[in-house]
């Protein structure tokens, strides 16, 4: 596992001095370490559109003697899921079915808990206003992270206009859709280990543009910190191999939440014609919840217990 994080590290420390060849070889392997494991320098410069001496000079370039020195780090990668993989049989190998279920579930109770105590309030308040007073507002959540950001997508997209989901493969189409991003703005990043470096180099041209960012992330020492203003953290471990994403959805649920609650009349009229809309054009069954009258989204209790 070591050699894994040595790969990737090695990789990003270097990622903004790279020549843009290097760039498109660095992100491939990000990304698709499992695959470019089993190519040779020749097939993946092929794959890239780019020469194999490039690819070897890109190994050499990252601290490597040569490019089969770097495809023994990748093949750690791929170890290092593997391992995973073994860890969680030798954990849930023999238990039941029932008793799965409960270790999972007792290990997300303790990372809300982790989570409500250690969030910053302030940093929390502060994201409301921002996101309240922006003028285009752009989300960027990616891999395991995308379902989190097309959650707040849906959401804000019923609070509020001018919401943008950034979704894509290239980081310079990243750019595209982004291009007219300034002060008055703000961008959400949402990443967690394995943090994704197109998120990175977005939430970058956005700090760049001088917009407000906002970082939604495990730790403050995660790499997003760096170009954010206001970092909401939300603990997010392995479980297995598969990313826990509980906390970090609550934390999303609370910020809509709170959103709702500082604007409620917007949100109900945005609602009204969102569901005359889909009565007219027969979205939903009839059959389905009346949520404007009931007002589920605005039903959390905030009021103290009385004695």
């Amino acid at each position: 596992m070591e050699q894994q994080y040595d790969v990737l590290d090695r990789i990003n420390e270097r990622y903004n001095r790279m020549s843009k060849s290097h760039k498109i070889i660095s992100n491939y392997i990000l990304e698709h370490y499992d695959q470019a494991v089993f190519m040779t320098a020749a097939k993946l410069g092929d794959a890239l559109g780019i020469s194999e001496s490039t690819v070897v000079r890109f190994a050499a370039g990252i601290g490597y003697d040569g490019y089969p020195e770097l495809q023994k780090a990748l093949e750690e990668c791929v170890k290092g899921k593997l391992n995973s993989i073994q860890r969680m049989d030798a954990k849930y190998g023999r238990s039941s079915q029932s008793e799965i279920l409960t270790s999972v579930l007792t290990a997300d109770i303790e990372k809300l808990q982790d989570t409500i105590e250690h969030l910053d309030p302030a940093a929390f308040e502060s994201a409301v206003d921002t996101i309240l007073s922006a003028d285009t507002i752009y989300i960027m959540g990616l891999r395991s992270n995308e379902p989190l950001a097309v959650f707040l997508h849906f959401y804000l997209n019923m609070i509020r206009g001018n919401v943008v989901l950034l979704s894509t493969t290239s980081v310079s189409e990243t750019f595209e859709q982004m291009i007219r991003i300034n002060e008055k703005d703000c961008f959400i990043g949402i990443s967690f280990p394995r943090y994704s470096m197109r998120t990175l180099k977005a939430m970058e041209f956005a700090n760049d543009r001088n917009a407000k960012v906002i970082a939604i992330t495990d730790s403050a020492h995660s790499p997003m910190s760096l170009y954010s203003s206001c970092n909401l953290l939300a603990r997010s471990d392995m479980v297995s191999i598969v990313d826990s994403l509980v906390a970090p959805l609550s934390v999303i649920n609370a910020l809509v939440v709170a959103l709702c609650l500082k604007c409620p009349q917007d949100v109900k009229r945005n609602l009204e014609m969102l569901e005359e809309t889909w009565n007219n054009y027969q979205v939903y069954l009839n059959d389905e919840i009346n949520f404007i009258d009931d007002e589920p989204i605005l039903n959390y209790s905030l009021r103290r217990t009385e004695d």
